[in-house]
């Protein structure tokens, strides 16, 4: 490496320089604020921990995102983590050991070993909030809703969109079509891509009781307004549990549109993001600014049961560095300080505490200093007393 090079940051790692960055500071602040107004608990988990914490309950999901070093106190593996939901499934499970439903939120870094997209960075600053202890419509709306007032508070470019799915139509097909777990994962990665041509070869190689190829070739193209499911319906008319799948969806959407009724309902039952540990409906805000999920979530029930306390679980999370990136307004930012002379003075240094403990930006000269161009204003001695004036 270059002399020159070593300044410069690895591919895909992103930094903030003023003024961004007071922006982004500004707007955490801004949003854990709404959180909290919603009853959810701010918890801060560390940036590293064992791996197998890390990775609990989400499969491979994590496991090619994770950076793993030897820690060099105890000789274990540890993990920095790319998501911070297993930690506060974690905090949920053994630190707090609620009785009854607990909400929490968190916003912090995050690092992955490539990008999720071509559009995200490797070091998110990954905000959100999660709902434990409670299985049912009431808490996948409440979430939903919470999302979608992330989205308002950021004032995000819109239309907001709001794509919902549900995990269990996937998995209910995946046992009447007896597929293999390899199998499993070769028509989810068809399925993801839309890849129409392919799962047509993947599907006519099979061998399945009749009915259930048909199913496997409507899969994909089960996405569109509240009509695909009236589509899906008549498709898995036999499957009692995806029928119940359908319905739930549907439910959540209704209660969605009377809160949110500008938000576009898009339905996607081939949408399997975070298949291996989501349990039930999945969803994701997109803006047509902006070319991937601006915040996703879903329900992961079984995200505790390596914990040693399963409980019923459901939430969302989203990259804040990424939401300002569509907001139509930037917190405004006052630039301008008040200039003070180099001194020891008590009585200068007292009117100096009294204007930042008001919040007034101040800028002390330093001896020999050239005088910083955000002072439009400077502390003058008149009659005795010390006052600001305009520059």
């Amino acid at each position: 490496m270059t002399l020159a090079d070593r300044w410069l940051l690895p591919d895909g790692m992103k930094e903030m320089l003023p003024p961004r960055a007071r922006q982004v500071e500004m707007m955490r602040r801004r949003v854990l604020d709404l959180y909290d107004c919603w009853g959810y608990d701010l918890v801060m988990p560390p940036l590293a921990e064992h791996l197998e914490s890390l990775l609990t309950g989400v499969g491979r999901d994590l496991e090619m995102k994770t950076f793993k070093l030897t820690d060099q106190v105890s000789g274990h593996t540890i993990g920095i983590r790319a998501d911070m939901t297993p930690q506060v499934a974690r905090i949920d499970a053994h630190r707090l050991r609620t009785e009854g439903p607990s909400r929490l939120c968190y916003c912090g870094s995050v690092l992955h070993t490539r990008p999720g997209n071509m559009l995200a960075s490797r070091n998110p600053l990954q905000l959100g909030a999660e709902l434990y202890g409670h299985a049912g419509l009431d808490s996948d709306v409440e979430v939903i809703s919470l999302m979608l007032e992330t989205l308002r508070t950021i004032d995000v470019k819109g239309p907001v969109s709001l794509d919902l799915g549900h995990v269990g139509v996937f998995s209910e097909l995946m046992q009447e079509a007896g597929l293999t777990g390899e199998d499993q994962d070769r028509f989810i990665d068809m399925l993801q891509r839309k890849a129409l041509p392919e799962i047509s070869s993947f599907v006519a190689g099979l061998e399945l009781v009749e009915g259930v190829a048909e199913k496997l070739l409507a899969l994909p193209r089960l996405n569109g307004g509240v009509e695909v499911l009236q589509r899906a319906r008549e498709l898995f008319a036999g499957s009692e549990s995806i029928l119940a799948a359908l319905t739930y969806i549907e439910q959540v959407a209704q209660r969605v549109e009377s809160r949110y009724p500008a938000t576009d309902l898009y339905f996607d039952l081939g949408e399997l993001r975070g298949y291996h540990y989501h349990t039930g409906v999945v969803f994701a805000a997109y803006s047509p600014h902006f070319g991937q999920a601006l915040a996703k979530g879903g329900r992961y029930d079984r995200i505790g049961e390596d914990f040693g306390r399963a409980r019923p679980a459901t939430g969302f999370s989203a990259d804040l560095k990424t939401l300002l990136e569509v907001a139509l307004a930037m917190p405004e930012i006052e630039r301008s300080a008040v200039l003070v002379p180099a001194t020891e003075e008590q009585d200068l240094l007292a009117a100096i505490a009294d204007l930042r403990q008001a919040g007034v930006r101040v800028v002390q000269m330093l001896d020999g200093e050239v005088v910083p161009g955000c002072c439009d204003r400077q502390l003058v001695l008149k009659d005795g007393q010390w006052v600001v004036e305009t520059r």
